[in-house]
Order: C-alpha cells, then sequence, then structure tokens
C-alpha cells in the first residue's frame, strides 16, 4: 500500500496551486494523508477528488468551512498500522515522549505545523512523521513531502522528497 504524506499547504497564499511532481504521486497513492493548514477549500475538494482515500485534519490557520468538514485528530488503520494525523505536536524538545503519551493506540503518527521534515521513533515504537510542507519552505532548504510503504504490518520505504525549488 502506497502512502503520499504532505501538510501545511497554504493555498494560495504561499503559492497558486500544489506542486506537479505532488499531483503526479496522487494516483500512485493508495492512501494520501494531509496534516492540515490547507487555508482554502479548494485544495480539499481537489485532494478528495483524485485520491483513492484521503485521511486529514484542519490546522491553526484553516478557517469554519474546512474545519466543519475535517477533524481535529483522524485515525486510521492501513494494513494492520494504527496511523494518526493531527497537525500540532508542540515544541520538538520532548516530542516522542509526549506524543507517546498523548496517542498511546497508535504505531505512526503524522503531523505538521513546524513545515521542518521529521521522522522519529519514541521510546514506545510510535513513528512520527512530519512531511513538511511542498509550498511554504520557511526556513529549510527546500519544499518538502513524503512517500511510504505499508506493507506486512510494517512502514517501509519512508522518503522525504524535495520539491525544486520556484
Amino acid at each position: 500500500m502506497r502512502l503520499l504524506l504532505m501538510s501545511d499547504t497554504h493555498l494560495p497564499k504561499r503559492a497558486k496551486a500544489l506542486p506537479e511532481p505532488l499531483l503526479a504521486e496522487l494516483p500512485r497513492a493508495d492512501v494520501v494523508f494531509h496534516a492540515g493548514d490547507w487555508v482554502d477549500t479548494a485544495t480539499l475538494d481537489l485532494l478528495e477528488s483524485r485520491s483513492a482515500r484521503l485521511v486529514a485534519v484542519y490546522g491553526n490557520n484553516d478557517g469554519p468551512g474546512l474545519r466543519a468538514r475535517l477533524p481535529e485528530i483522524a485515525r486510521a488503520e492501513l494494513g494492520g498500522l494504527r496511523f494518526g494525523v493531527v497537525h500540532e505536536t508542540g515544541a520538538s524538545q520532548g516530542r516522542e515522549a509526549r506524543c507517546a503519551a498523548r496517542f498511546p493506540d497508535l504505531d505512526v503518527l503524522v503531523f505538521g505545523h513546524s513545515h521542518i521534515p521529521w521522522d522519529t521513533t519514541a521510546a514506545t515504537g510510535l513513528r512520527l512523521l512530519n512531511p513538511g510542507s511542498p509550498t511554504d519552505r520557511r526556513r529549510q532548504p527546500y519544499c518538502t513531502y513524503m512517500t511510504a510503504t505499508v506493507d506486512a504490518g510494517a512502514l517501509t520505504d519512508v522518503e522525504l522528497h524535495r520539491l525544486p525549488r520556484r
């Protein structure tokens, strides 16, 4: 099962559209994750129409229209793994322990907010993934997104993709 992970698209404020390399991944993904800060409903409409399955949440920059359609926390069981999605996880220091305590029933937590790619594992085994942002690199050298595979109850092939500079 192929996964596509993104967050913090901030359209149309940070870019006018999602980057073509990211859009090209949509038909290849069995499940698309978006960890919030969409800003516009058009991007949600696009991903809903072009994704086989979308697991998504709202973020702190998302208004009433998005909050009416998306949860604060989303969960999905995929290939024997328990996934969660949330926008904010707080400061980077202590994140693994804090998220492991908050989400003891998950195997993988996808999050956003910082625009900083993140891939760590808590002492409990909880894998934490932040795909960064495909449209707003902030202090990062590149805009990014992630892909991964669920195979035989394991998360494999986790890859951070750097997008060309605009």
